[in-house]
């Protein structure tokens, strides 16, 4: 495992895990560790032995949200900050699957963090909320990655509300994916890691832009861009594989080679 001053990096069992380490400031998003995070998932990126990227919280807690104190300036070597919307857009748009781990409560800007990943899975016994207008301000940034899950249903009652929300809770709002006990997160994360471990890695990368991008067309649209895109995949290299391993019944060669 590495650390840099607010993160902690590891790379085990195909996934890069990124650890937000602010436990004394309950994980709270500050300049500096936002753009350590936007890092590592560069990082990851470019590393082939990591088939998906998760980040939870060091500590008790995911992540409180905005550090309201943060007035550091940059650190030596650092050229910029990176904008908390450049982080969320970064993740969002990995070519790799990212997993919320989440490990505690989650408040505020840090539901960002849940809503730009693609799986979210948390303990049941975390506690969420959208804390801003409780404080005289809103979740506007955060709303961009947040609502498209929750829906207007659910997000105008949390947000105009700020009341908290458990794990469970979140996963009957589509807003998280599971809910397990505590001592069992890491292991369901692992599920999910070795699920996708299984799929072909360019075939992943295309799902995760097809069900981004998919809902953003006309039907017509959808028809005239996914049927090229269909022909494309079923003509690669890695369907040829994988359609050969199912007929000889063995592993394909990704799984063999992870």
């Amino acid at each position: 495992m590495s650390s840099t001053e607010q993160t902690l990096y590891e790379v085990k069992n195909g996934g890069a895990w990124i650890a937000l380490n602010r436990p004394e400031k309950r994980n709270a998003l500050s300049g500096l560790l936002i753009s350590e995070v936007f890092d590592h998932v560069a990082a990851a990126n470019e590393d082939d032995a990591v088939r998906c990227i998760v980040i939870t919280g060091n500590g008790p807690g995911f992540c409180s949200g905005a550090d309201l104190k943060d007035d550091r300036g940059l650190p030596a070597g650092r050229e910029r900050a990176v904008a908390y919307p450049e982080l969320l857009s970064a993740i969002q748009d990995s070519p790799k699957p990212v997993i919320a781990a989440i490990n505690g409560p989650a408040f505020a800007g840090g539901l960002g963090l849940v809503g730009a990943c693609d799986i979210a899975v948390a303990v049941d016994t975390a506690q969420f909320s959208f804390s801003e207008v409780r404080i005289g301000v809103i979740p506007a940034v955060i709303s961009v990655v947040c609502l498209p899950k929750l829906g207007t249903h659910h997000g105008m009652k949390l947000f105009i509300t700020g009341e908290r929300f458990t794990g469970q809770q979140a996963v009957d709002m589509g807003f998280v994916h599971r809910a397990v006990a505590a001592e069992q997160l890491e292991s369901a994360v692992q599920e999910e890691i070795d699920m996708i471990r299984k799929g072909g890695p360019i075939a992943v990368i295309e799902c995760k832009k097809l069900v981004r991008q998919v809902p953003l067309l006309s039907r017509e649209q959808g028809f005239a861009e996914t049927a090229p895109w269909s022909a494309r995949m079923f003509g690669s290299e890695e369907a040829r594989e994988g359609m050969l391993a199912f007929r000889e019944r063995r592993d394909a060669a990704w799984i063999q080679d992870g």
